[in-house]
């Protein structure tokens, strides 16, 4: 249909352009050779063979000739031909006008046919970076949900195996002394908890991939948050000391407290878990420009400079790590979705200080 549509287009205009050409130097037949309506009505067949095609050509050219015949050869008006010589230049012209015409409707024919193929290429090529893209995205969940399970068998198995082993002792009768068995049951209550935050970053790994994690904002007191969270994380610094640098001017933040204590949380274990024994763990906090500027430093191993950029990604473990790797890119979204920006610094003398920002809260006063 659209071949159909050029070609009528190619003979409407090689009719138009034949007209005009008559029209525009008839006046002018007897001042000009025959030669320069015979160039100028090749140029029309040639514009109707781009235009419609090899078909197209000749029924232009036929039609030129005709023109050339009756305007511009005498007696005028007139099929006919007086001279042998005007005879020849008419069938010249015919041969000429045909054969260049149709040779330009090839060209232009192949001209179509390889915009056309470009343009399936193109698409082809489209369809196919799609498909790759696809399988790259399929790439990618395939192996963060082999890192979930990874993370989750091993993250769940150990403290499943410490609750498991005082239960058995419990029900099998063991007899412990009171110390013993109360540091028994301490140990349950502290794995027991390590499930329940493990289990918070998973629930909220899913909600940041669905882009649910949405903050209900409220006054927080930070200094507070951090005393609790440190109150409660006490079996991991068993071994380290906590310091807490807050000046009591520190403005109330504008955030969700139940996001900030998990972000509190998992920057604090994060510390604890590569902190030596004997090292400090600093917490400080700053209000500057609008923001509250906190850090959580330790004295370990740090994060080599080049893994800087990447320590924030989903179940991206650090040398040596038996974390499920979510807790940083969980803190990282909790902290954008705040608002603020996070970041890892090295230590002054060594190890890892994850310093963020989050708002202030536009009241007067503190609680």
């Amino acid at each position: 249909m659209a071949r159909l549509r050029t070609a009528w287009g190619g003979l409407g205009a090689g009719l138009v352009l034949v007209g005009a050409v008559v029209a525009a130097l008839v006046p002018v037949r007897a001042h000009i050779t025959r030669a320069t309506p015979a160039l100028v009505l090749v140029l029309v067949v040639v514009a109707a063979a781009w235009l419609g095609g090899p078909r197209v050509a000749v029924c232009v050219a036929v039609i030129a000739a005709l023109a050339f015949n009756v305007a511009f050869i005498p007696p005028y008006w007139t099929l006919k031909v007086a001279v042998a010589d005007d005879l020849v230049a008419l069938g010249v012209f015919v041969a000429v006008a045909v054969v260049i015409g149709v040779l330009v409707a090839s060209q232009s024919e192949h001209r179509r046919a390889a915009e056309q193929r470009e343009v399936e290429l193109r698409a082809l090529y489209e369809d196919l970076a799609r498909e790759v893209a696809r399988a790259d995205v399929l790439e990618q969940v395939g192996g963060q949900r082999s890192a979930l399970l990874r993370s989750v068998s091993h993250d769940l198995r150990t403290p499943l195996a410490t609750i498991r082993a005082v239960a058995s002792d419990l029900r099998d009768g063991v007899v412990y002394d009171d110390a013993t068995r109360a540091e028994l049951l301490t140990n349950v209550c502290d794995e027991t908890e390590r499930l329940d935050r493990l289990v918070a970053n998973l629930l909220s790994m899913s909600r940041i991939e669905a882009g649910a994690l949405k903050p209900e904002r409220q006054a927080v007191d930070m200094e507070e948050l951090i005393a609790d969270r440190v109150r409660r994380l006490a079996a991991l610094f068993a071994k380290v000391r906590v310091q807490v640098d807050i000046p009591p001017d520190v403005p109330l933040v504008d955030g969700d407290y139940t996001q900030l204590e998990q972000l509190l949380t998992n920057l604090l274990e994060n510390a604890a878990r590569y902190a030596p024994p004997g090292s400090t763990v600093r917490i400080e906090a700053r209000a500057r420009r609008g923001m509250v500027e906190m850090s959580v430093a330790d004295e370990g191993i740090g994060i080599a400079e080049f893994e800087r950029a990447r320590v924030f990604e989903p179940f991206r473990r650090g040398e040596g790590s038996r974390s499920s790797g979510v807790g940083l890119a969980i803190c990282k979204a909790t902290v954008e979705a705040h608002g603020g920006t996070i970041a890892v610094h090295r230590t002054a003398g060594g190890g890892a200080t994850f310093a963020f920002t989050l708002p202030i809260r536009a009241v007067v006063g503190r609680r």
